[in-house]
């Protein structure tokens, strides 16, 4: 039997994350402020959501837009707060100002979480050497999935870095275990090209939102997603 595809999908409140649990979605990643590409959300809506659905649900540790990790001590006190609550995943990923892995904060923010598993998220596409911050990163508690488009730009732009990685990923070369979770102007067209190479976990955001991001995500936009993953006619 084909094994599911996952399907992650942004989510802001309780009632995004029960439309995504309706529509199919696998797993939330929940942000607040999405004006600022997702920031760290309250222990209140992290409680709110757990209590509203039973599927996964990875936390944003990120506290303003861009990829500077800023005062690591409170991103640890959000982490601790947000672990007392009962998140057990999370996401989180930082750079220094050349470009490489801000080691001190990811290796901080993975010691706050404390074994969790977490993702690194897009901060990866702005990386000056992709390979080396994989390489940098290997072994740390926790890390188990790298949430990226493959450029900047976005998954059009990124395809052949992706499927470069899928194939190392399916090696398991040194630095590429962590799954590939692939979002970021991802776009049902992109589906084949990526499941064809072995790609098996999807991220969405504003594709789950047809009205844009002031409305709630649409159980319907995300069961399109859901039956295109398992090749169903959209």
């Amino acid at each position: 039997m084909t094994k599911r595809a996952l399907l992650e999908v942004i989510a802001l409140d309780a009632a995004d994350a029960v439309a995504a649990q309706a529509g199919g979605a696998d797993r939330l990643e929940l942000v607040s402020d999405m004006a600022a590409d997702g920031l760290t959300p309250s222990p209140r809506t992290f409680a709110a959501v757990r209590a509203a659905v039973d599927i996964p649900l990875r936390v944003m540790l990120r506290a303003a837009d861009g990829f500077a990790a800023g005062e690591v001590d409170a991103l640890c006190a959000a982490a601790a707060a947000l672990r007392a609550e009962g998140a057990d995943e999370f996401v989180f990923g930082f750079l220094g100002a050349d470009g490489r892995a801000d080691l001190a904060a990811v290796r901080a923010l993975a010691e706050a979480v404390d074994g969790c598993r977490w993702t690194f998220h897009r901060a990866i596409d702005r990386a000056a050497d992709r390979d080396a911050l994989r390489k940098e990163l290997a072994g740390l508690p926790g890390l188990d999935t790298y949430l990226t488009a493959g450029s900047p730009a976005g998954v059009g732009d990124g395809l052949p870095t992706l499927l470069a990685e899928r194939a190392r990923t399916a090696d398991a070369e040194p630095g590429y275990e962590p799954r590939l979770l692939v979002g970021g102007g991802l776009v049902l067209a992109h589906l084949s090209t990526l499941q064809e190479a072995g790609v098996d976990a999807f991220h969405i955001g504003g594709a789950a939102r047809p009205s844009g991001w002031e409305a709630p995500v649409d159980a319907e936009a995300v069961a399109a997603w859901r039956g295109a993953l398992e090749g169903v006619p959209v």
